[in-house]
């Protein structure tokens, strides 16, 4: 379907550090033939699952040819662990996709930069441009998930309660070992197309695919990065994002940070064709 993308004038292309414009990648030399462990979420799409059908799957696979080396998933099933069960103790070598500068890992140079997008039908022409928009005080439903910058600005335009029972109906399922609490992106994009909720408020890389493949046209809308708490306090809206290595790991780092400048124009194509609104 047509996806109509709604950015302020402000934002241009993806910024990365600069390549040599005339110079063609150079693959890694790997005469040991070590596979690359790469940490992947099982089944979190449309980042990655078993059956590489995720961007990161993609990006993976880009970078598993740059380094000369094979791709060996290490699958993990709950987001809040697999950091210190996987990637610290030894398992896997690699994260794709994390926030640039978090303090548990050794992050890069970040190949793309993004930021939440309001979802509407293009139909019903909302005027959404920030969070200071009054139509998100007059809609009936709001779709967002728990614990991201969308539900600290629900709270500070008081529209939290009225979406209580709403946002329940949206759990995806829990766990029982961990009792971890899934919200499934396609869901609440499902909903803006059906008209279950008016908007949903979502990551773009998120939400893009989902919004690019529903039958009923979506418009994503830029969150500008302006957004405050009633305390003034900045909610921040825009993030770069990283791949990673274990602390001390520089000289894998370094490959990374290699590939990303050298295949930057492959990383984009990946990116911009899954509709990932890019800064």
């Amino acid at each position: 379907m047509r996806l109509k993308l709604i950015i302020p004038a402000f934002i241009g292309a993806m910024l990365l550090v600069g390549c040599t414009a005339n110079s063609a990648p150079k693959l890694v030399a790997n005469p040991t033939g070590k596979a690359l462990k790469v940490c992947a979420a099982e089944n979190e799409m449309p980042y990655s699952n078993k059956q590489g059908e995720g961007f990161e799957n993609q990006l993976a696979q880009l970078l598993g040819r740059h380094l000369n080396r094979k791709i060996k998933y290490v699958y993990w099933q709950d987001p809040r662990y697999f950091l210190r069960d996987f990637l610290d103790k030894g398992l896997c070598d690699v994260v794709l996709g994390i926030d640039a500068g978090d303090p548990r890992v050794l992050t890069g140079t970040p190949y793309y930069r993004s930021g939440y997008v309001f979802i509407s039908r293009t139909a019903d022409n909302l005027d959404l441009t920030d969070w200071d928009s009054p139509v998100l005080r007059s809609v009936q439903r709001i779709g967002f998930i728990p614990g991201t910058p969308s539900e600290v600005m629900i709270r500070a335009i008081g529209r939290y309660s009225d979406m209580f029972n709403y946002n329940k109906e949206l759990v995806g399922f829990k766990s029982r070992r961990n009792q971890y609490v899934k919200y499934e992106t396609h869901k609440l994009v499902d909903d803006v197309a059906t008209g279950k909720a008016e908007v949903a408020v979502l990551w773009g890389p998120a939400a893009a695919r989902y919004v690019k493949a529903a039958a009923t046209p979506l418009t994503m809308t830029l969150v500008p990065d302006n957004s405050t708490r009633a305390d003034g306090q900045k909610v921040g809206q825009h993030y770069s994002t990283s791949m990673a290595t274990r602390k001390g790991d520089t000289e894998l780092l370094q490959q990374l940070n290699q590939f990303i400048e050298q295949r930057q124009t492959e990383i984009q194509a990946i990116l911009t064709a899954e509709g990932i609104p890019l800064l």
